[in-house]
């Protein structure tokens, strides 16, 4: 018997459904990641319906950065396309500045500073695990302690979901946006 990690479909048993009611749906539907992490009622309670809420200390365009450039760092399409085809026309990203989050350096000139330096930050801590000493008293100044634990926290709860979503190839949504064209 092979062990697939594969969307699972309701009915769920009585704990799994109470956890994936937490999980936030387009229309209804409950994306195929989500379903993938339903796998394990462990890993469904541990996954990431607790940080895209409106309590977040970031901006939300602030966050879909992170987000973004943490998924396009580890080539997850899957998670990429859907946040932006969700969240960038409500984090007033233009065309040009969707494809610089998986295609070009970040000093490009459609980022304002305080964006340049979190794109750096987060190829930083994606590259090495850390921010650069030459980057850090600028991220410091920038963000709040609390705005500082959050990025780390999307940054790494994003790695984790690229993995899954990657390592579990999960198919992607009809309606998610594609990588663009190199």
């Amino acid at each position: 018997m092979r062990n697939i990690l594969e969307p699972l479909m309701p009915p769920y048993s009585p704990e799994l459904s109470v956890v994936m009611n937490q999980y936030p749906t387009q229309d209804g539907y409950l994306l195929k990641l989500f379903r993938v992490f339903a796998n394990s009622v462990r890993f469904a309670k541990k996954g990431v319906p607790n940080l895209l809420d409106k309590g977040s200390p970031l901006s939300l365009r602030e966050r879909e950065i992170v987000i973004l450039r943490t998924t396009a760092n580890n080539d997850c399409e899957y998670e990429w396309g859907v946040h932006v085809a969700v969240f960038a026309s409500a984090a007033r990203f233009t065309k040009e500045q969707i494809a610089a989050t998986k295609n070009t350096n970040f000093n490009a000139p459609i980022w304002n500073e305080k964006e340049q330096l979190l794109l750096a930050v987060i190829d930083d801590l994606c590259q090495s695990g850390t921010i650069g000493q030459h980057r850090l008293a600028g991220f410091q100044q920038n963000w709040t302690k609390e705005e500082q634990l959050e990025i780390f926290a999307l940054c790494g709860t994003y790695h984790t979901v690229s993995f899954v979503a990657n390592g579990a190839r999960v198919a992607l949504e009809d309606f998610a946006v594609r990588f663009p064209e190199t």
